[in-house]
């Protein structure tokens, strides 16, 4: 098998494996039962799944100009996905659209009242 053969299994496998995972995300996005389960399975496997779908691209198409552009691709996913993620899971849990029954640990629980309910400090203590 010459180098092409080996680049080209590589490339396959790549988006294949890529491929699957998006699909599990979405899988994920209509049997999960709330709200932050279902934000988990569109934000793990799926940006996985892309970033092993651009080096499989990547691979196959092999010119400096496209690996740059999806280099730049991955790394805008992966900056962008978790603070996607984070707001909208922190929104959630304001709002109350989650179950708790479902929660192994809830670490804002102490903090779950909003910041106009706390008496300001002015430091007169």
């Amino acid at each position: 098998m010459t180098l092409t053969g080996v680049l080209d299994t590589i490339a396959g496998a790549c988006l294949i494996g890529g491929a699957l995972l998006s699909l599990a995300a979405g899988v994920g996005l209509l049997r999960f039962p709330d709200l932050l389960s279902r934000m988990h399975a569109a934000t793990k496997p799926q940006v996985l799944g892309l970033l092993l779908i651009l080096a499989g691209t990547a691979i196959r198409l092999g010119t400096v100009v496209d690996i740059t552009t999806l280099v730049l691709v991955g790394i805008f996913q992966l900056v962008t996905a978790p603070v996607a993620a984070h707001m909208v899971g922190r929104t959630a849990y304001r709002a109350g659209l989650f179950r708790r029954d479902l929660l192994i640990a809830d670490e804002l629980a102490t903090s779950r009242h909003s910041p106009s309910d706390t008496p300001p400090d002015n430091g007169s203590r």
